[in-house]
């Protein structure tokens, strides 16, 4: 198929499972009147909720200006297959940047402008990730329990990766399309839970250690707001340790 360029400069995904009653239609449906310069593709990962009828819906409501798209999968395969999917539909596009978003909108739309400031004004970094950084004149709200444990699998991902990082798993994260950044996304991945580890490893393992380090951005959150309704519960914990560990054992001989 030949490949046709967006006059979106960012294809953002946006996996979607069972979120008829919690993805924001409202703020979307702005930000794609306010952004010519963004799409949006909507993820439907197999819901069996009403999902697909408010994806149509949401879509139909941007007046034809194509800023808002839809892809539905047969049947669920985790935000890992997803995201996947939806980045390689979006990557046909051609875009500058492509990236994925989580649909509770814990992370504002409005924080956009910032990742892609980080990559206009850095053409060495290939990849911004939101970072939930509680400092003072920031607003990030995080259960407890979740906190934790985020900062157990950041100090677990950290010895995977022999990377300092400080938070792998927020649903926010932005990529410049390189030759690189496709090779990262052209096979599936393993884990269902920390597949941003896997993503993470495989960049560094394309681009060399010291130039993953120097291509890798955090980018300390304005805002964020832990939603409740996550589908991410305690017991995913286990197999998500499990896969660090089995990304700490591919690549300890690199």
């Amino acid at each position: 198929m030949t490949e046709t360029r967006s006059s979106a400069r960012l294809q953002l995904v946006v996996p979607c499972y069972n979120e008829a009653g919690r993805l924001p239609e409202a703020a979307f449906l702005e930000a794609a009147r306010q952004r010519s310069d963004i799409q949006f593709l909507f993820v439907n990962d197999g819901s069996t909720d009403e999902t697909a009828g408010m994806l149509a819906r949401l879509c139909a409501s941007a007046n034809g200006n194509g800023n808002l798209a839809a892809l539905h999968l047969p049947r669920n395969g985790g935000k890992a297959a997803a995201v996947r999917s939806g980045v390689l539909a979006a990557l046909e596009r051609r875009p500058e940047f492509v990236g994925f978003w989580d649909a509770d909108l814990a992370t504002p739309l409005a924080a956009l402008q910032d990742f892609i400031d980080v990559l206009d004004a850095n053409p060495q970094i290939d990849i911004v990730m939101g970072a939930r950084v509680k400092l003072l004149g920031h607003h990030v709200e995080r259960y407890r329990f979740r906190h934790y444990s985020g900062r157990l699998f950041a100090t677990a991902a950290s010895i995977a990766l022999r990377l300092a990082v400080y938070d792998t798993q927020c649903g926010a994260k932005i990529f410049r399309v390189t030759p690189g950044i496709r090779e990262a996304f052209a096979v599936p991945f393993r884990s269902r839970w920390v597949f941003d580890i896997e993503l993470l490893s495989r960049y560094i393992a394309i681009s060399g250690r010291t130039a993953a380090s120097n291509g890798i951005y955090e980018l300390p959150l304005a805002t964020w707001i832990d939603v409740p309704g996550s589908k991410v519960k305690a017991w995913h914990g286990v197999q998500a340790l499990w896969d660090i560990a089995r990304i700490w054992r591919e690549t300890s001989g690199s």
